[in-house]
């Protein structure tokens, strides 16, 4: 719903600063079958954190938003 869709929104402008702090940046893709999907950017392609900040920080505040939320896959292009 646009409903969800703002809330991951939201969530993601709350962590761009940390992740554009250390170069990099996130973008949302979509939200489809109670799963997000972001595109990380910048100094995060290839970062070998990379799993770490989407399990534990990204996933864990967009879990506390939206509690139905499965998980986060980052769609690499």
């Amino acid at each position: 719903t646009n409903d969800t869709v703002d809330k991951c929104l939201e969530v993601l402008e709350s962590i761009r600063p940390f992740l554009n702090a250390d170069g990099g940046d996130i973008e949302f893709v979509k939200y489809e079958d109670d799963y997000l999907f972001v595109k990380l950017l910048g100094a995060c392609v290839g970062c070998s954190f990379i799993d770490y900040t989407i399990e534990d920080n990204i996933y864990e505040s967009v879990k506390e938003a939206i509690p139905t939320c499965k998980g986060v896959i980052n769609v690499e292009i």
